[in-house]
């Protein structure tokens, strides 16, 4: 099964100042600011949804399409994805712009001094995903993930043009969007991706009700956090997957990033619903017990135990035919 995942590409430059900003700033010069500060160290950690989403699926043997926009410097990278599984080969790289960014330093008391450079990113909206499905023998599945906002509406709307089956995952860029929009990225998905903050948006910014939103997709999931997640599809009751076990928390970034990837793994294998979120779910406990997105290690032998242990033997048993 061919499945692009089409998003953001982008790196965290993650810095510790051991100070506080409030010791530096005075507050009838915050009009003239002009300060730096000495960092002690610097955290450089590959990220952007759908690398992280294809990062993952490329761990769990598939080779998964990238389809995104970067910049000159992603050589590194896509060097780090390719060793990984992944087929970087749809990235669209700018001739003029730097791979997307995030700056951030924390002080000791975890405030915090950020920036998102967008870069290449803004260029993805240039992407054809019909040229790219010529190139790869077709697209079995298109996950349209956030990414520059013009992309999103442009691949959603080629998808169903094209009849490419789509997912639609509109993550943070929702709160960007207006209702229009929405409608129009979220109209004929086979699948809906939002955490429960996200559903609601959704349905306020479309004006459609919940069994409206159903009505026009194929299978809604919505992720819970601590509660796994909730599978909805019109005229079926509601399916609830638990969580699986978590062993320690440490960070969350990348956490339902790496349940897409899970589940789409189960979807390609030809696992029923559960099963696939089932796999998403153990997906995502990896990540979150670790810090970074891509940071982590799962092997055939981690996954089924974190399967067997979650979800009992029968779920492992299934699972462990389409694990290398």
């Amino acid at each position: 099964m061919r499945i692009a995942v089409t998003g953001s590409i982008a790196t965290d430059h993650l810095m510790t100042f051991d100070g506080r900003f409030a010791e530096q700033l005075i507050a009838d010069q915050l009009e003239q600011v002009s300060l730096s500060f000495l960092v002690d160290e610097l955290n450089v950690r590959r990220g952007g949804v759908a690398a992280n989403i294809t990062f993952a699926m490329g761990r769990l043997g598939l080779t998964p399409l990238l389809v995104g926009a970067a910049g000159g410097d992603f050589a590194e990278y896509r060097s780090w994805l390719d060793r990984h599984g992944v087929d970087t080969s749809a990235v669209h790289i700018s001739e003029i712009r730097h791979t997307a960014r995030f700056v951030c330093t924390t002080d000791r008391d975890h405030n915090q001094i950020a920036s998102f450079y967008a870069g290449a990113m803004a260029e993805a909206r240039n992407i054809e995903l019909g040229a790219v499905a010529e190139r790869h023998g077709g697209l079995d599945l298109v996950l349209i993930g956030a990414d520059d906002p013009e992309a999103m509406l442009r691949h959603s709307d080629e998808c169903r043009a094209r009849s490419f089956p789509f997912a639609a995952d509109p993550s943070q860029q929702l709160a960007l969007m207006e209702g229009p929009e929405v409608r129009r990225l979220v109209e004929g998905a086979r699948y809906l991706f939002t955490n429960e903050y996200e559903k609601a948006l959704c349905e306020q910014k479309t004006g459609w009700s919940d069994q409206e939103v159903l009505e026009r997709v194929g299978t809604r999931l919505t992720t819970l956090g601590a509660k796994g997640v909730r599978i909805d599809r019109d005229g079926e009751p509601p399916l609830h997957v638990p969580a699986a076990a978590v062993k320690v928390q440490v960070e969350p970034t990348g956490v339902g990033d790496a349940f897409r990837a899970g589940f789409l793994a189960g979807v390609s294998w030809g696992l029923g619903l559960e099963r696939s979120a089932q796999v998403g779910n153990a997906m995502a406990v990896h990540i979150l017990e670790v810090d970074g997105p891509q940071e982590y290690t799962v092997s055939k032998e981690s996954l089924l135990e974190r399967l067997a242990t979650s979800y009992g033997d029968d779920s492992a048993a299934e699972v462990e035919p389409h694990l290398a």
